[in-house]
């Protein structure tokens, strides 16, 4: 006999809450649960978007996984999906989903032909590791670095989490190699000085991307709004609006990077609604 899900409905609780609008989109990008699909299984009992919910509020408030409210699912039962969705692709998956929904909104292709690469170092909190940490001498920072490739809309393609003492250069490789599997259709970056040397051969060779390096002004010694590297660093920003990305608290990278991508699913969903 088939069998429908049954759809969940309610008011929002925190202002971190999907509204009804964003949940449209959002579930149509969700795989099918196992029992619904026919391969199986216990039939969920917490909705998926009470789940979503959760993940997003741990996101937005920056709070512990035992400390989310008693009117949403078990902590348990929300980071075993968190985990569960990261480990399969699902959090990515879904990030391309918005991506592309929203560069076609505004009339572009869904897939992109040029980005913008940068970094940004993040203090660590006590759970992390000394093996995944380092010291940041430029920023001053004993923690952790985030690499993000983004569209030209400043929409986030991929992140790579590394220690802090990783130089740009040395992660960007890693960082075009996801890059290249997420999405082989960008052919042209931009880029700081800090992406300079052999990586521009190295991409140019390996991928077929061509990497224009940006430079501060000559004599610039304030912040100064240059052509193309602000978009990157307005993305930066949208993710340090979430309070569980300002620090890094995670055990393992890959956490990290779940957690901007959630971060971004948050605000490319609301730009979507």
């Amino acid at each position: 006999m088939a069998t429908t899900h049954r759809r969940f409905t309610r008011s929002r609780r925190y202002p971190s809450d999907t509204t009804e609008a964003q949940w449209a989109v959002i579930e149509g990008l969700l795989p099918p649960p196992g029992w619904l699909a026919g391969r199986g299984g216990r039939r969920a009992k917490y909705c998926r978007r009470e789940i979503v919910d959760a993940i997003f509020y741990v996101t937005d408030n920056g709070i512990k996984w035992r400390s989310l409210p008693a009117d949403v699912p078990p902590w348990s039962t929300v980071y075993n999906y968190f985990a569960s969705w990261e480990t399969q692709g699902i959090t990515q998956d879904i990030l391309d989903g918005l991506r592309d929904r929203a560069r076609m909104s505004e009339g572009r292709t869904a897939a992109p032909s040029a980005g913008i690469i940068d970094s940004a170092s993040i203090k660590a909190a006590d759970p992390v590791g000394t093996a995944t940490r380092g010291f940041d001498a430029g920023k001053k920072t004993n923690g952790r670095k985030r690499h993000i490739a983004v569209d030209t809309l400043g929409l986030m393609v991929c992140v790579l989490v590394t220690s802090a003492s990783v130089q740009d250069r040395t992660a960007a490789r890693h960082l075009l190699a996801r890059l290249r599997y997420r999405c082989p259709t960008i052919r042209h970056l931009w880029a700081d000085s800090g992406y300079t040397g052999t990586l521009l051969d190295w991409a140019r060779t390996l991928f077929g991307i061509t990497i224009d390096i940006v430079a501060k002004l000559a004599g610039q010694t304030r912040f100064v709004v240059l052509p193309r590297r602000w978009v990157v660093e307005r993305t930066l920003a949208w993710i340090n609006q979430h309070r569980r990305c300002v620090r890094d608290y995670e055990r393992l990278p890959d956490h990290h990077e779940a957690f901007v991508r959630w971060a971004m699913i948050h605000t490319t969903s609301k730009r979507l609604t």
